[in-house]
């Protein structure tokens, strides 16, 4: 049975996984060649998106570890407070 610290870190594992399957959708094995993880990128560090290949991608996941951890962790807090009800799009029209 898994101690607190290995939860803790179980949980933060599956929350990455999660992120990375829905952020990467249509791109899985090749998530460097995903628009919305490139637009992500060049946002958030001001590498050019057309500039994203396998290796920028793995030097700025390295690069950018613990603020990639921070965010995942404050992603996972979002998920936990919403409980069973999710956000839902509005209405078309409105």
């Amino acid at each position: 049975m898994p101690t607190r610290p290995e939860a803790g870190a179980a949980r933060a594992w599956l929350e990455t996984l999660r992120f990375l399957w829905r952020a990467s959708r249509g791109h899985r094995l090749r998530p460097w060649r995903s628009p919305y993880l490139r637009w992500r990128i060049e946002t958030y560090s001001g590498i050019d998106a057309e500039a994203v290949d396998a290796k920028a991608f793995r030097e700025f996941v390295w690069r950018e570890r613990s603020s990639l951890r921070r965010y995942l962790r404050w992603v996972g807090e979002m998920r936990s407070g919403w409980g069973s009800a999710t956000p839902r799009r509005p209405p078309a029209g409105r």
